[in-house]
Protein backbone atom coordinates (compact mmCIF):
# COMPACT_ATOMS: atom_id res chain seq x y z
CA UNK A 1 0.00 0.00 0.00
CA UNK A 2 1.51 3.49 -1.19
CA UNK A 3 1.68 5.88 1.98
CA UNK A 4 0.44 9.13 1.07
CA UNK A 5 1.17 12.28 2.88
CA UNK A 6 -1.18 15.48 2.81
CA UNK A 7 1.19 17.88 1.31
CA UNK A 8 1.10 14.70 -2.00
CA UNK A 9 -2.56 14.80 -2.22
CA UNK A 10 -3.70 15.84 -5.26
CA UNK A 11 -7.45 17.03 -5.18
CA UNK A 12 -7.90 16.63 -9.17
CA UNK A 13 -7.31 12.78 -8.97
CA UNK A 14 -9.33 10.39 -8.33
CA UNK A 15 -8.73 7.77 -6.07
CA UNK A 16 -9.25 4.47 -5.57
CA UNK A 17 -10.70 3.46 -1.57
CA UNK A 18 -9.35 -0.05 -1.48
CA UNK A 19 -5.92 1.38 -1.99
CA UNK A 20 -6.38 5.17 -0.54
CA UNK A 21 -9.26 3.83 2.65
CA UNK A 22 -9.68 6.89 4.93
CA UNK A 23 -7.57 7.83 7.85
CA UNK A 24 -10.86 8.68 9.50
CA UNK A 25 -13.72 6.64 9.00
CA UNK A 26 -16.29 8.78 6.63
CA UNK A 27 -14.15 12.00 6.78
CA UNK A 28 -11.98 13.47 3.89
CA UNK A 29 -8.42 13.10 4.41
CA UNK A 30 -7.46 15.98 3.27
CA UNK A 31 -9.54 19.04 4.52
CA UNK A 32 -11.27 16.47 7.46
CA UNK A 33 -14.71 17.40 6.54
CA UNK A 34 -18.00 15.02 6.74
CA UNK A 35 -19.62 16.94 4.08
CA UNK A 36 -19.69 14.75 0.74
CA UNK A 37 -21.49 14.82 -2.43
CA UNK A 38 -22.26 11.26 -3.96
CA UNK A 39 -23.15 9.79 -7.51
CA UNK A 40 -23.02 6.68 -9.39
CA UNK A 41 -22.00 6.31 -12.94
CA UNK A 42 -21.98 2.73 -14.61
CA UNK A 43 -21.72 1.40 -11.63
CA UNK A 44 -18.94 3.46 -9.68
CA UNK A 45 -19.35 5.33 -6.79
CA UNK A 46 -18.03 8.37 -6.52
CA UNK A 47 -17.57 10.44 -3.39
CA UNK A 48 -16.32 14.22 -3.76
CA UNK A 49 -15.69 16.63 -0.82
CA UNK A 50 -17.79 19.41 -0.55
CA UNK A 51 -15.23 21.33 1.15
CA UNK A 52 -12.17 20.57 -1.06
CA UNK A 53 -13.36 18.46 -3.71
CA UNK A 54 -11.15 15.57 -3.33
CA UNK A 55 -12.95 12.42 -4.85
CA UNK A 56 -12.93 8.40 -3.69
CA UNK A 57 -13.71 5.85 -5.78
CA UNK A 58 -15.61 3.78 -3.32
Amino acid sequence: MEAINEQEIDIDKVYEYDEFPDKVSGRCDHCNSAYFKSSVKGGVFLRECRECGMKKSI
